[in-house]
């Protein structure tokens, strides 16, 4: 059975980065130029900040020098979390989404955008906001039927933390 070498660099990688707290997202081998990129990204439910990252970065260093599983021609790590508009893929995606806007493309063609209130085994709970004037409102999603999910990025959203003050004012 022939593997792919992501899939070997995942097999030899993934506990490496699992003993420091972290999942492994991707794994990606890139020709620039001369030479390749080995793309790593990483999450957790807190996420992942700089530290953690660096931490991870440095033990995959490490196992990767003293291995050929990159072979002998040069290479670069790069060590990285998701990105701001990142694509929900696992049900840990969309639980780590909770409380964010999200673009939904449906089996059945449809678009759909509204923030993710609830996550569960089976589908989630999210809240389609209002247009004009109109309140939001609450819909189920099964996960069967989402085609594609991205998150989206809001620049003019409320904090929680900031619209329970102003609730207390």
């Amino acid at each position: 059975m022939s593997t792919t070498q992501s899939e070997r660099l995942r097999e030899l990688l993934e506990p490496l980065v699992s003993s420091q707290g972290l999942d492994l997202e991707e794994i990606a081998v890139d020709s620039v130029g001369r030479k390749r990129v080995l793309r790593v990204v990483v999450d957790s439910d807190e996420g992942a900040d700089l530290d953690a990252t660096a931490d991870v970065s440095r033990a995959l260093s490490a196992k990767l020098d003293e291995t050929d599983a990159m072979g002998q021609g040069e290479y670069t790590l790069e060590v990285g979390t998701p990105g701001a508009e990142r694509e929900l893929r696992e049900h840990r995606h969309y639980v780590r989404a909770t409380g964010r806007l999200v673009k939904f493309q449906l089996g059945n063609g449809d678009e759909l955008v509204a923030r993710i209130m609830t996550v569960e085994d089976e589908g989630m709970d999210v809240e389609v906001p209002g247009v004009k004037g109109r309140r939001p409102t609450a819909r189920r999603l099964a996960f069967e039927d989402v085609a594609k999910a991205r998150v989206q990025v809001e620049f003019n959203r409320k904090d929680t933390k900031d619209m329970k003050e102003e609730e207390e004012a």
